[in-house]
This record gives C-alpha cells, sequence and structure tokens, in this order.
C-alpha cells in the first residue's frame, strides 16, 4: 500500500465545539476589556507573558502535558481548538509558543525524568519559555550541515556555535540546541548529531538582535562560546538527534499557525466588503476554501498525533500548503487596496485593514522560509512518497 499523504479524517466532537465556544467568549471578553488587539503573526510579534498566564490559569497551557507533570491531560485535538481560536483572533501568545507547541511534546518523548519535572510543569503554569536552537548562518533548512559542536568535559559539554533567526531569545530561559558530536561521515551527514537543552543566561552566551526593516525586533543571533552543559541536559540518546529534530518538526509544521498568521487580514477584508467599503471579488470563495481544506488537515494531523501516529509528512504539507496561503492574502489584499481603497478620516475599521496589511506585508517574507523552505518540503514530501 502507497503511503498516506494525509492522516484520515478527524471530524470534530461535542466536547471540542463547546471548548471553542468557550475559548471565543474569552477573547471577546478580552478584547471588550481592552486587553487584547487583534493582530498578524501574533505566535511570533506579540510577546505577553501576562496573557500567557492568563490563559496558564484556565489550563489553555500545556493542555496536552500529563497531570503528573502540572499539565491538564487534555487531549492534542482540543488543544488544536484552542490554539485555532487563539491564533484566528490574532491573540499575543508568542512567550508561550515554542514551550508548548514543540518542546513539551519533545521533553515528553525523550526527556528524562528529572528533565521533565523541571520544566513541564513550569511550562504549563506559563512561567518558562524557550527558544529553537536549530538554524545556523549557513544551515538554515540543511540541518545535517550544522556547525555548532559539542565536545565532552568532564562533568558534561562544552558547547560552541552560532545559531541564528531564534525568535524570542532575548525573553527565553532556554533552548534545544542541535550540535555535531562526532566527526561528520559524509556517507551518512544525519550521524553524529545530538541535542542539549542550554540554559540562555549561562555564562559564554551571546545573545545579539536580528531587527528587522520594521524595527521589530523577534529574531536573534545566539553565539555560544564553550557554553558548559551538564551531563544532566543532554536532550535524549547521544547521536539521535536528527530522529530527534524530525520529531520535533511534526510539531511546528502541523499546527494552525502555518495557515493562520494572516487571518486578522482576510477577515479584515471580508468585514469591509460586508459594509460596502471594498467591492466584492469573485475569487473570495476560493481564498475561504482553501482555509477550510488546511483547518480540515491540520484537525486531522491532531488527531494523528493523539493517535501516536507518524505525521512528518502531512505537516510538511500544511506547511507548503498553508504559508504560502498565507502569502497569497497578503498579496491579494495589498493589490486590492493599491487599485480600489481609501479609507475616510474615522473608520476605525479602514484604518484597521490598511493597519493590518502593513504589518502582513513586513512579515510575509517569512511566511515560507520558517519552519523549512517551500523547496526542502517538496523534497520531504516526494521522499515520503517514494518519489526520490
Amino acid at each position: 500500500m502507497p503511503p498516506r499523504i494525509a492522516p484520515p479524517t478527524t471530524l470534530a466532537s461535542a466536547d471540542m465545539d463547546a471548548l471553542r465556544a468557550e475559548v471565543r467568549a474569552f477573547l471577546a471578553d478580552e478584547i471588550a476589556a481592552g486587553r487584547l488587539t487583534p493582530w498578524i503573526d501574533t505566535w511570533l510579534t506579540r510577546w505577553d507573558e501576562d496573557f500567557t498566564r492568563r490563559l496558564a490559569d484556565r489550563g489553555w497551557v500545556g493542555m496536552a502535558i500529563p497531570t503528573e507533570y502540572g499539565g491538564r491531560g487534555r487531549t492534542h485535538l482540543e488543544r488544536f481548538v484552542v490554539t485555532e481560536e487563539l491564533l484566528a483572533v490574532g491573540a499575543p501568545v508568542a512567550a508561550q509558543w515554542v514551550a508548548d507547541r514543540q518542546i513539551a511534546p519533545s521533553l515528553l518523548r525523550y526527556g528524562t525524568e528529572e528533565q521533565k519535572r523541571g520544566f513541564l510543569p513550569r511550562i504549563a503554569a506559563g512561567q518558562c519559555c524557550f527558544g529553537i536552537g536549530m538554524s545556523e548562518p549557513d544551515s538554515g533548512s540543511d540541518l545535517a550541515s550544522v556547525r555548532t559542536r559539542g565536545v565532552r568535559v568532564d562533568g558534561g559539554w562544552t558547547i560552541t556555535g552560532t545559531k541564528v533567526w531564534t525568535s524570542g531569545a532575548q525573553h527565553a530561559e532556554a533552548f534545544i540546541a542541535l550540535a555535531r558530536t562526532e566527526p561528520l561521515d559524509t556517507s551518512n551527514r544525519h550521524a553524529g548529531l545530538s541535542q542539549f537543552i542550554v540554559d540562555l543566561r549561562s555564562e559564554g552566551v551571546t545573545i545579539r538582535p536580528i531587527v528587522s526593516l520594521s524595527g521589530d525586533h523577534h529574531f536573534n543571533e545566539v553565539v555560544m562560546d564553550e557554553v558548559f552543559v551538564p551531563d544532566a541536559r543532554v536532550f535524549g540518546t547521544l547521536g539521535s538527534g536528527w530522529e530527534q529534530v524530525n520529531s520535533e518538526l511534526a510539531f511546528e509544521r502541523s499546527g494552525p499557525e502555518r495557515f493562520l498568521s494572516s487571518f486578522r487580514l482576510l477577515a479584515a477584508e471580508i468585514g469591509a466588503i460586508g459594509e460596502g467599503r471594498l467591492p466584492a471579488r469573485t475569487d473570495l470563495g476560493r481564498s475561504v476554501a482553501r482555509m477550510a481544506g488546511l483547518h480540515a488537515l491540520s484537525q486531522n494531523i491532531a488527531g494523528a498525533l493523539q493517535r501516536g501516529e507518524p505525521a512528518d509528512i502531512p505537516a510538511a504539507l500544511v506547511k507548503l500548503l498553508g504559508t504560502t496561503t498565507e502569502g497569497d492574502i497578503v498579496d491579494v489584499v495589498s493589490t486590492r487596496l493599491g487599485d480600489e481603497f481609501s479609507p475616510g478620516e474615522g473608520e476605525s475599521a479602514s484604518a484597521e485593514l490598511v493597519h493590518l496589511l502593513r504589518a502582513g506585508l513586513h512579515q510575509r517574507p517569512g511566511f515560507t522560509l520558517r519552519g523549512g523552505t517551500n523547496e526542502i518540503l517538496r523534497g520531504v514530501i516526494a521522499r515520503g512518497l517514494g518519489m526520490r
């Protein structure tokens, strides 16, 4: 039987629908109270630890972490519902995003008991933020070419190298760094890689901001100069870093953040059309249909993850199709506003659309880069289908 490119269909249950309504009511209250301003790409651009703790108080951070580790013991599908609603509104979720999305499930799968008990309860409480230590200046999508080195020393390891595009490193407590711990074997470039939990406050760590053209600071370069990492912070199995990273990427690539980053812009465009301030477009249904299809695929992957099934190929598909859709939404609205839209003074909805578009144009170049370029993702899908 040929491999499946998408998991079996997972339908929403009554409990999921009830949870969705609960989250929507909470977010409506947050907006009404002025504690939340909907925006674009907020899982990267809006860091608000107070909001994260309010979510944690409701049990909406670390939802899939077992109760024995301080979580709520809920399903991946329930977590999917909450994250989708947060992203659809454009809530400020960057503070918990990496820790909740991929670090927690990776800790549950590969972490030691000490690591689980040290980090998971604090992640679930919204008190521990993580970054990602994968990409390097010359090793983005090709992670097998990382130059960061781990050298065995008494009681642990020293890590030397540079990671780049590390979002939130200026706030985060730690990241999980991919490093080469054995000499490169040119016949098997994926061998000899390991992961380490690096405290970003350690001696030898330098965090340099990468400021975007918009003036925003989300990304960083993290330089590690012989940073000591004790044996207790080796993550998973030495030499198995490649397998572990790919497992982590299934969580990174498959979620609703891969197609909802520009959703607020689409919603604002539809609102402007409904109020007669922007002419209807004949292909609006196509944009909505693409969103609906990506929602279904991402929900199906959440179901597969809940069942413990591999999801690397469908996750790559969500990321490929989803980030392309996000960019297309920005392009369509940008083209329309340039020719057809002139907001009048005092029209708050019009101003919102223009501001969201400006933010979308700033963020759009990164949509198809982060988490793997489209070219790399097509290769992942092709290999998974036995085509290369």
